[in-house]
């Protein structure tokens, strides 16, 4: 492994939560009066008629149960590939000796030494559950400071290399949690950073902040409001 700069500041004190299924999608119970639907699901639900039929397609050009295979692959190698990331971070090393974890601790490392090393100084969550009241809730990898900048910090896996303009749903997540992060606890985040490292061992790490990041909060929104005007439609 290589050695870590960062620290934990606590400075702000996140919710625990409850994960519940509802119609078969992830909601979360934060203590408030209602479960929330997660982040993933809003997305999912609000896809575009092009990405849905995309999916379908691969899935058609695969095979079902290979599309499934490769799917369930991934989540497994990505969940292994977190707790070793969260587990460095936290000086709790977490070793996993199967053919997938062997392989996620591969990528991970690549994320450790050139995403986290020297750029995440501080953090002030792991693993942190966001909610905004009322509309949505989810959970982000790191909250702190990346390059000296308040941001939401996300670890993704992927079989093959990302291009930015295939990412557009990552964006808006990390733009979600800025918002809830902000609504919450008064902060200012306005950049999001997404780690990337594919099964074949090559990084990628893409900023978003600024105007871009800006008007990610605001495509995030109207898909919230998508969500629920169609929710209230059924």
């Amino acid at each position: 492994m290589v050695k870590k700069y960062m620290k934990w500041n606590k400075k702000y004190i996140y919710p625990t939560s409850t994960r519940a299924l509802i119609n078969g999608k992830r909601h979360y119970d934060v203590g408030t009066q209602e479960k929330l639907p997660s982040v993933t699901t809003i997305l999912a639900a609000t896809q575009s008629d092009e990405k849905k039929a995309s999916l379908a397609a691969w899935a058609a050009r695969v095979g079902q149960n290979e599309a499934t295979r490769i799917k369930d692959t991934a989540a497994a190698r990505g969940t292994i590939m977190h707790h070793i990331l969260e587990g460095w971070i936290k000086d709790e090393p977490h070793v996993d000796l199967t053919e997938v974890g062997q392989m996620a601790e591969k990528m991970a490392h690549q994320i450790l030494i050139q995403g986290l090393r020297d750029r995440l100084t501080e953090y002030w969550g792991l693993e942190v559950t966001l909610y905004y009241p009322g509309l949505y809730a989810g959970a982000t990898d790191v909250v702190g400071l990346y390059d000296g900048a308040e941001s939401i910090v996300d670890f993704k896996q992927s079989n093959k290399p990302k291009r930015r303009e295939w990412i557009e749903d990552y964006k808006l997540q990390l733009a979600a949690y800025a918002l809830a992060h902000n609504e919450i606890y008064g902060t200012k985040i306005d950049k999001g950073v997404n780690l990337i490292c594919t099964k074949d061992n090559l990084f990628q790490e893409f900023i978003f902040d600024g105007d871009e990041f800006r008007q990610a909060k605001f495509d995030w929104l109207k898909r919230v409001d998508q969500y629920y005007n169609e929710k209230d439609k059924k």
